[in-house]
């Protein structure tokens, strides 16, 4: 195991999905959020579907119609529709910090609905994220956003993704998964599309910014699975969390952003508890894997 590649892969990943999303934001002012699902889910899916046969595997196999592997591609429809929508809608800072819930949410949905059993300390961790969450949110303060609810949304749908992935068959390669997940996002770009203004012809800037979009979004992924790999999870997965240093200094330095104190005590909140659950999480996995040696 190589913690420090690893650790190095996460940040770049971290890195590039926070690019993302700032592009992301800036090309939905002038182009319709569904065209932009329809190229990056097209262009991934090419992506990825090329890399897997270039290691041997072919794009589409009868795994894709396994419940779990079904779930999972649902689960990316919903998120990352979710989450595209939410950026542009409110500010990048604070769909950033939202969207760090994802680790509470895994654990919150393993307890539900894989009936995994936990300690009092991870609840308790659960507990104070989501308390984090309010403070991010101020439900009845005029400051308050309803539309950040979206990011709250993705977080959990993309947390369903990830236990969902858990479940999915061994034998299906990271290549293919990553695949089906871009190619999801074509059909809700299209119902995207037939509810907003239809379809707009981009100019040489709009091209540029989707294909820098569908290149840092494979790269992210493609750093991100190299990462997992290289390095032990407890290590290489609390790097997660520079995605918010990375997407505050974005939304500082691109679009004007000035989040208040409550934002950063909520979004500090909720880091410590998403560290506390995957650190936890790490050292169970450890005990495990030395209990089967």
């Amino acid at each position: 195991m190589d913690n420090l590649r690893g650790a190095l892969l996460m940040v770049f990943a971290m890195a590039g999905f926070a690019v993302e999303d700032a592009l992301i934001k800036i090309l939905s002012r002038s182009v319709p959020m569904g065209m932009v699902m329809i190229c990056l889910g097209a262009g991934g899916a090419l992506g990825f579907a090329l890399l897997a046969r270039r290691a041997g595997v072919a794009a589409l196999t009868r795994c894709f119609w396994h419940p779990m592997v079904l779930l999972r591609n649902l689960a990316e429809i919903a998120g990352t529709a979710a989450f595209v929508s939410a950026l542009s809608l409110i500010p990048l800072s604070l769909a950033t910090a939202l969207l760090q819930t994802n680790p509470l949410f895994v654990s919150l949905g393993a307890i539900v609905f894989f009936g995994e059993r936990v300690g009092w300390q991870r609840w308790v961790a659960i507990g104070v994220g989501l308390a984090g969450v309010l403070v991010i949110l101020r439900p009845g303060f005029a400051s308050s956003d309803p539309k950040a609810l979206l990011a709250v949304f993705a977080a959990f749908s993309l947390a369903m993704r990830d236990l969902a992935l858990r479940h999915c068959p061994a034998g299906v390669h990271p290549r293919q998964l990553s695949a089906w997940g871009f190619a999801m996002l074509i059909p809700i770009g299209l119902a995207m599309l037939a509810f907003d203004s239809g379809p707009v012809r981009p100019g040489l800037r709009e091209a540029g910014l989707m294909l820098a979009i569908i290149a840092l979004g494979m790269g992210g992924y493609h750093a991100l699975t190299h990462a997992m790999r290289a390095g032990e999870v407890g290590v290489v997965t609390p790097f997660r969390y520079v995605r918010v240093v990375f997407g505050f200094a974005l939304a500082w330095a691109v679009f004007g952003e000035r989040p208040d104190l409550w934002m950063f005590v909520g979004a500090a909140i909720v880091v410590g508890a998403g560290l506390h659950t995957l650190l936890r999480e790490g050292r169970a996995a450890r005990r495990v894997a030395k209990a089967a040696a």
